[in-house]
């Protein structure tokens, strides 16, 4: 039976909000048919990047954007995204991210839009590992 339940957590998509430092400062999270990748890597021209990853990719837009619900509410947005080549990551970098990890880490949900596509995704356990992320990109790198 235990092994039975090992089996169907490891099975279980990884919900959780994961923060780590090496090779650069990463926060990454997988749920709800989105895997988020939020990094900061000052050899870069603009070191803080977003990529957002579905299944079934994203439309060809002229504009994405976030929408943050809760205490902070907020919705940003950028006309300088990027579609990988299979069109299934679209990625947002520049030179600080303030209201998107101020999205993140007070509010309670956040919805990615895309033309006609909005992907809704929740927001609870993302603040701590913000708050790690923020402490990281203060480091001088090696």
């Amino acid at each position: 039976m235990r092994a039975l339940i090992a089996l169907c957590l490891l099975a279980a998509p990884a919900s959780a909000w994961e923060f780590t430092a090496t090779p650069v400062c990463t926060i990454t999270h997988e749920a709800q048919g989105l895997a988020l990748r939020v990094s900061f890597d000052p050899a870069q021209p603009q070191p803080y990047a977003i990529a957002l990853t579905r299944p079934t990719g994203w439309e060809t837009t002229e504009s994405f954007g976030l929408r943050f619900e809760g205490p902070a509410a907020m919705t940003i947005g950028t006309d300088r995204h990027q579609l990988s080549a299979d069109g299934k990551t679209l990625t947002v970098t520049d030179t600080g991210f303030d209201n998107v990890l101020d999205g993140l880490a007070y509010n309670a949900r956040a919805t990615a839009l895309a033309g006609a596509t909005e992907v809704p995704f929740d927001l609870t356990g993302a603040r701590p590992a913000v708050q790690a992320f923020r402490a990281c990109d203060v480091l001088p790198s090696a």
